[in-house]
């Protein structure tokens, strides 16, 4: 005989099926999902200002014939990072607009640097890779192209606590930028690293007029009078970099620019910027809080949904399971015909038996029984 399929059957058919999902889901999902959040997100749009004070060459006073150095002048660094094609998948192209001014005087006289620099790379790693890799200092002249290797503006998911390749712009050159401790900014745990740049000659690097120039020594501020003494441009720099290890969002960044004209590398004669240029406050806490955001995606789907799915999932499985088996015990056998069969009642027991009762003539009638005469025979039986 064949058991009956009912509502119970089929629930937990339902249960054990969603709770084989809930589990497959529970493994997959932080394999799948976390890979596609670790990577740079293709809508990034990041400002950073860094503020300090430092000392500036007024440029005029060369050619009024005599170098004056400006001191404690406040400057501003701001850059402004956004997502430019060719970003795909894979990889992301990203352009950095950067400028250098002194907030004491307006405009353009305030100016001291801008660019635009434009770079593709991985958008896990954040190396550079095949794509476009651009540099313009003059908004007159097209973007030069340029080979570079090393981290910039972003660091790597899941930083790890060693040195890494940092292209710096200035000096168009990379070089180790090495790990120094993990640190809190804020409450925020952070990677610290530290990077010494040169000195540079700059006009190695870029023919600018203003790279090496020879001008009379008055001018300089150096003996010689009138004879023309020439001067090279030199760069240094020391970069401090504090970074969210999770998503590789910096935190902080700090330099301590130094460019001066000098005729030997080890002995500066003019200076043309030194300053010191943290990240500021507001800056900061925005980063913090893109770090978190990034932070709390991976930790999301990496971690909390794999967990309650798997805990929904055995619980599923577990009730589909035992009503599976509690309902198969307590179906009804049928009958081939498809009619159930009733039962046969127990003789066993006096109190389920149903007793019907017996008829008592005795009671409700009289019988007749016919008279005999004693002198005549007995009536015979007919054969």
């Amino acid at each position: 005989m064949a058991e009956r399929s009912g509502p119970s059957r089929t629930l937990a058919c339902i249960l054990v099926g969603l709770g084989a999902f809930l589990l497959a889901a529970a493994l997959l999902i932080p394999t799948y999902t976390v890979g596609k959040l670790k990577k740079t997100p293709l809508d990034l749009e990041v400002t950073t200002v860094a503020e300090g004070t430092g000392d500036v060459l007024d440029a005029k006073s060369l050619t009024a014939g005599k170098a004056v150095v400006d001191t404690n002048v406040p400057i501003v660094a701001q850059r402004y990072v956004t997502v430019v094609d060719p970003s795909d998948a894979d990889r992301i192209t990203l352009q950095a607009g950067q400028t250098l001014r002194r907030t004491d005087k307006q405009g353009d006289t305030g100016l001291l640097t801008a660019t635009v620099d434009t770079s593709t790379t991985d958008r896990v790693t954040a190396m550079p890779v095949e794509g476009v890799s651009t540099i313009q200092v003059d908004a007159n002249k097209p973007a030069e192209e340029v080979e570079r290797d090393g981290l910039q503006y972003k660091w790597p998911f899941d930083s790890e606590e060693k040195a890494y390749p940092y292209y710096d712009l200035n000096a168009r050159a990379t070089s180790d930028i090495n790990f120094v401790e993990e640190t809190e900014i804020n409450g925020q745990k952070v990677y610290h690293y530290n990077q010494k740049v040169g000195p540079v000659d700059l006009s190695k690097v870029v023919s600018a007029p203003t790279n090496k120039l020879a001008l009379p020594a008055d001018t300089w501020g150096v003996e010689g009078g009138a004879a023309p003494i020439t001067m090279t441009r030199w760069y240094t720099n020391e970069r401090d970099v504090w970074v969210d290890p999770t998503t590789g969002v910096v935190i902080k960044g700090q330099e301590q620019i130094y460019q001066y004209y000098a005729r030997k590398a080890d002995t500066p004669e003019v200076t043309v910027l030194k300053a010191t240029l943290p990240f500021n406050e507001a800056t900061i806490e925005y980063q913090i809080g893109q770090a978190k955001d990034g932070a709390d995606k991976l930790n999301t789907f990496g971690r909390i949904v794999p967990i309650v799915a798997g805990i929904l999932g055995v619980i599923a499985l577990i009730a589909g399971i035992f009503l599976g088996t509690r309902g198969g015990r307590g179906q009804k056998p049928a009958t081939a015909g498809g009619a159930p069969v009733a039962p046969a009642p127990s003789r066993g027991n006096d109190a389920e038996t149903e007793m019907i009762p017996r008829h008592d003539y005795s009671a409700d009638e009289t019988a007749v029984i016919p008279k005999v005469d004693p002198d005549q025979d007995p009536p015979t039986t007919r054969q």
